[in-house]
């Protein structure tokens, strides 16, 4: 039986999006029910959601764990939600939140879908998580260690953070690569280099790739030094990329391997969950630094045009806020 209704965003067709009320079902013991104070929108793969560019193949992989209806249209689509637990086991009463649900103010989730929030992490810096851990990934998945000389390529949420976890690996030298000049404040703050692709510098023992655009990534090869490893984080969705596989490639004998958050890095498979990963990442974020990379903001209500804004002509934005009209 439903208790209450909610308001939801939806993506209803190509580059259009639309808030729905929806009933929110009242929780049994297992449950508990979640108000939102805070979403974030992951913008590269949300913008390919937004303008039904999720390839047939992927259209079960690309599932998030909360989503209602399918690929392509309409889909409520979304994995970086903060709240407080409104109704539920005395033990979850009261707290603050994190939970890889959509864009929706209310909801009712299974209780172990909810990752707590220490103390040291405030709601309004919570929504990096998703992003956070499918950073985290990355560098596992690129083998980077201490003391390597790092190239990131691409100053999105993913590539900033990447970079700051890089920064932050004793010894390694760490370049975070981008067109944008506002970029480098975001390096001077993580302690890290900056380069725009023209001055990047070469020889890099690792490089990270995610701008999410093929120039980025032929730059990604071209800056990687003999026998290094380029990590592809970027998603293309159906748009075909074409490299320059002849050249250098195989004299200087590169290594080309993908990551996606959807595994964990085989470096940690035996050992980590998805859980311990995501717990990992929540627990990181500490550093007051980490504010400067969500620049963007609306109430949910602002959200269907927002995504156009974001999915089309971005700007300056890294990670866009979605607020709930709730104290944090």
């Amino acid at each position: 039986m439903s208790r209450e209704n909610t308001v939801a965003f939806w993506v209803t067709g190509p580059g259009h999006g639309e808030l729905r009320r929806e009933p929110v079902p009242a929780p049994d013991g297992r449950e508990v029910s979640v108000r939102a104070l805070y979403s974030g929108v992951s913008r590269g793969t949300e913008a390919l959601v937004f303008d039904g560019c999720v390839p047939a193949s992927e259209y079960q992989r690309m599932r998030a764990p909360f989503q209602a209806g399918d690929f392509p249209f309409p889909v409520k689509y979304g994995y970086a939600n903060v709240g407080r637990v409104a109704d539920g086991p005395g033990t979850f009463a009261g707290k603050t939140v994190f939970c890889l649900y959509p864009h929706q103010e209310s909801y009712v989730v299974p209780i172990d879908a909810l990752y707590p929030l220490p103390e040291a992490v405030p709601a309004s810096r919570a929504v990096l998580a998703a992003n956070l851990e499918t950073a985290l990934n990355a560098v596992w998945d690129s083998g980077a260690a201490p003391g390597d000389r790092v190239a990131v390529v691409g100053g999105g949420s993913v590539g900033c953070l990447a970079a700051w976890i890089l920064g932050r690996m004793p010894g390694c030298d760490v370049e975070l690569i981008d067109t944008n000049p506002h970029r480098r404040g975001i390096a001077d703050a993580f302690g890290i280099g900056f380069a725009h692709p023209d001055a990047a510098r070469p020889d890099a023992d690792t490089v990270l790739h995610m701008s999410g655009s093929p120039e980025g990534l032929t730059l990604a090869l071209r800056l990687a030094a003999f026998e290094a490893t380029v990590c592809e984080c970027s998603w293309y969705g159906t748009r075909p990329v074409t490299l320059p596989l002849g050249e250098a490639f195989h004299s200087r004998r590169l290594i080309l391997k993908s990551s996606q958050v959807g595994s964990v890095a085989a470096s940690h498979r035996g050992r980590w969950t998805l859980r311990r990963r995501m717990e990992l990442a929540i627990s990181l974020l500490t550093d007051p630094a980490l504010d400067r990379l969500i620049n963007s903001e609306c109430p949910l209500e602002a959200l269907p045009q927002a995504m156009q804004r974001l999915t089309h002509s971005p700007g300056d934005t890294i990670m866009h806020r979605v607020s709930y009209g709730a104290p944090d």
